[in-house]
């Protein structure tokens, strides 16, 4: 068993937002070759929402977080460490946790993107929590956000109709109590098969040119067949090894928030780890796959829900394009 800090990172408060625009599965019905009935029991996805066109991801990130600094109950200005999670950021530079911090008015505070694709927001806990018990940072505003809309390819019926936009936010802090908190987490990478799931356009590797725009090297690809059974099998790893890590199992367990990504992915977990559906919560068919704000959209809906409470063991786990892969364990 994990020997116990007697300081803890703790999450001080949640925020969440998600765009107006909602699209059905009939919306892509009237466009592709495919239906509600397939998009639904192939993904469990029922409807997702789209950011407006001048809506980027630094603006969904403002909303997100100035809600998580009204639950935190903190003056903003007390924070000293910005730290955005995202693959679909504004621009390549600066990054968007910089434009964040203007758009909150917080001049000389720390400020950086991390990207771990729809693991981002899992690993910047992680990343997060170490900072602030290192000293160095006394309170951190960590956001996962994405704008997903903006590289799918929506002639690509396999991709498209996964993903969704918005964000999600958490405040954190440092408190002296043992045993509260992150009491154990994980991160990991596979960088062997960037094929699987990859925009292989716009980078170094490949610049934009005429002939990468014609031929759509700019959107999102991916592999489902090959992700899907990667997934499963190294979030249930993580899982494992992260409740290992801290000395409990999965009947200690009172609610598990799995990154939101296929509803088959998600039941193969709860297999995989033999935990009752009944302690997952979900909101894919919502959302769809939000990426780097899949998880904290749905920690923050658990929490206004009434679904955590003092007292309570958390686990938060995600996948995503790399492959990458973490899961943090929480003592609410």
């Amino acid at each position: 068993m994990t020997t116990l800090s007697p300081r803890s990172a703790v999450i001080l408060g949640t925020g969440s937002y998600t765009p107006e625009r909602i699209v059905s599965n009939e919306d892509f019905a009237e466009s592709l070759d495919t239906s509600d009935e397939w998009i639904r029991t192939r993904t469990g996805i029922h409807q997702r929402r789209f950011a407006a066109p001048e809506e980027a991801t630094s603006e969904m990130s403002c909303k997100a977080a100035e809600a998580a600094i009204a639950a935190a109950g903190i003056d903003r200005s007390e924070i000293d460490l910005i730290v955005v999670a995202t693959m679909t950021p504004d621009m390549p530079f600066p990054s968007t946790a910089c434009l964040l911090q203007s758009k909150l008015g917080l001049p000389n505070v720390a400020a950086f993107d991390l990207q771990a694709a729809c693991s981002g927001f899992v690993y910047g806990l992680n990343v997060v929590s170490g900072l602030l018990l290192s000293g160095r940072h006394k309170k951190a505003l960590l956001v996962g956000a994405e704008k997903m809309s903006s590289i799918l390819d929506f002639e690509d019926r396999t991709t498209c109709v996964l993903f969704g936009d918005g964000a999600g936010a958490a405040v954190l802090g440092v408190e002296d109590c043992a045993g509260k908190g992150v009491i154990a987490s994980l991160s990991g990478a596979d960088g062997s098969q960037p094929e699987l799931l990859q925009q292989p356009g716009g980078g170094s590797a490949l610049p934009p040119t005429h002939a990468s725009l014609d031929q759509r090297q700019h959107f999102l690809k991916m592999n489902g067949k090959e992700i899907f059974k990667l997934a499963v099998r190294v979030m249930g790893n993580a899982c494992k090894d992260t409740l290992q890590q801290a000395g409990y199992s999965a009947d200690d367990l009172d609610l598990v928030i799995p990154h939101q990504a296929n509803m088959r992915i998600i039941e193969s977990l709860q297999k995989r780890l033999d935990i009752d559906h009944s302690k997952f919560h979900n909101n894919l068919h919502l959302y769809g796959n939000t990426s780097a704000a899949s998880v904290p959209l749905a920690l923050d809906e658990a929490i206004r829900a009434g679904r955590i409470q003092s007292g309570d063991l958390i686990l938060l786990v995600a996948f995503g394009a790399g492959l990458t892969w973490a899961s943090t364990l929480i003592k609410w």
